[in-house]
């Protein structure tokens, strides 16, 4: 099999499988935590409140007070990565095509130059976030193989993405096509390994502060 073959098999029915897949997995999850249901509270709810669902949505993505100077890299590496996958997906103009394509929606992209350093910067923050969970003696301990899974199914698109755009390594159409298998991979795990995270966190906290407020706690 040629790489132009392997290039037309990751954009065609490997790209469809993986959406698929994606797709009823993501619906599959969502129906199980919100099938969960949800016990009435016969307390009566507090008259004044200083918490909200939705503003624990909010409050919960800045760290606690005192958390960033006792660990910085976690946060700091932690919001790196993400604000640099965020770009990367979403404000690189090909991905924007992809997208329309899918959709029909179209936004605005960002400067090439500026996704490549997001590109860039998130990746080191990857490495540098799993060099700390290696060092740290409690997080190394309580990471298990979905953590490193999850870590090694983020950063293959990234890295694959960023050496196809440059045309570093391999030839371009394979390391294209390497790219999209990787994406496709991120795809099919996602809803059935922790990087569902990506759907629950904000269910999650939305559900703690709608609880922490109806108690009266702050959130």
């Amino acid at each position: 099999m040629s790489y132009l073959d392997l290039l037309t098999f990751a954009r065609g029915s490997a790209l469809n499988w993986a959406l698929i897949i994606f797709s009823a997995g993501v619906v599959l999850r969502l129906f199980e935590i919100f099938g969960l249901g949800r016990k009435a509270d016969l307390a009566k709810p507090r008259a004044t409140t200083p918490g909200s669902g939705w503003r624990t949505i909010f409050t919960r993505s800045l760290p606690v007070q005192g958390m960033l100077k006792r660990d910085p890299v976690t946060y700091i590496g932690g919001y790196v990565f993400h604000l640099g996958l965020l770009f990367a997906i979403f404000f690189f103009a090909p991905h924007i095509e992809f997208f329309r394509g899918l959709t029909g929606l179209v936004w605005p992209g960002l400067p090439p130059a500026l996704v490549d350093a997001s590109v860039v910067s998130a990746i080191v923050a990857l490495v540098v976030l799993l060099a700390h969970r290696l060092n740290n003696p409690v997080k190394r301990m309580l990471s298990g193989f979905g953590d490193y899974l999850a870590w090694a199914a983020t950063l293959l698109p990234l890295l694959t993405g960023y050496l196809a755009y440059h045309h570093l390594l391999v030839e371009y159409t394979l390391m294209l096509a390497l790219h999209l298998y990787s994406v496709e991979l991120l795809l099919v795990l996602l809803p059935f390994t922790k990087l569902f995270h990506t759907f629950s966190v904000f269910i999650s906290r939305w559900y703690n502060g709608d609880i922490f407020g109806r108690k009266g706690v702050a959130s």
